[in-house]
């Protein structure tokens, strides 16, 4: 079963096409969090703790059908993930590994749904809560499903580099380079103090 990709004005559209071939996660790190408040998204981005709703699969399970050309990637640091929006509305999309050979993509809650009684029935409802020392506010919530999560996703990784889905990217170019469709803009010294301060000091 397909479930849609849409940024918030609908100019980039397209699937993830298995939806039972995922992970689910619930990330509170300050990067989630630094990422949101980037996009000057934060309040549809982030849970009332500062959590991130996502949906872990690997890349050559998701296709664009259109508005690909909108899609532009931020990397925190020179070593840090690249993370995917869509430019036209700042709708995040997803985090992935600068290498494209690692075919892990988390997906962003918003560019597939903002209604979480669907995403539970697309999607399942098990879920693991990562990095909560994080978290805002008192009374941290508990991490959970950590370990079976990790394995789940280590073995979707593992299949598709083994198997070749890995080369199924429609975010990076042929196998032969392996470059990002959007060349990554690396945040400066300030603009990353400005947005990890931010997220600080809701803390």
């Amino acid at each position: 079963m397909a479930h849609s990709i849409r940024c918030k004005c609908g100019k980039l559209q397209g699937q993830i096409k298995r939806t039972k071939n995922v992970n689910r996660c619930v990330c509170y790190c300050a990067d989630c969090q630094a990422f949101a408040r980037y996009l000057q998204r934060e309040n549809e981005i982030l849970d009332r703790r500062g959590g991130t709703s996502i949906i872990q699969t690997t890349q050559e399970n998701i296709t664009f059908s259109e508005g690909t050309e909108n899609l532009a990637c931020i990397r925190l640091t020179d070593t840090g993930m690249l993370r995917w929006y869509a430019d036209c509305c700042n709708t995040p999309i997803g985090n992935t590994f600068a290498d494209f050979k690692i075919s892990f993509i988390g997906l962003i809650h918003n560019c597939l749904s903002s209604n979480q009684d669907l995403l539970d029935e697309e999607f399942g409802d098990k879920c693991m809560h990562v990095n909560t020392k994080y978290a805002l506010g008192e009374n941290k919530p508990k991490p959970s499903g950590f370990l079976s999560g990790t394995l789940r996703v280590i073995g979707m990784i593992l299949k598709a580099r083994f198997s070749g889905g890995y080369k199924n990217t429609p975010l990076f170019t042929s196998e032969l380079s392996g470059v990002a469709i959007a060349h990554p803009k690396i945040l400066s010294k300030q603009e990353l103090n400005e947005v990890m301060n931010a997220s600080r000091s809701k803390q």
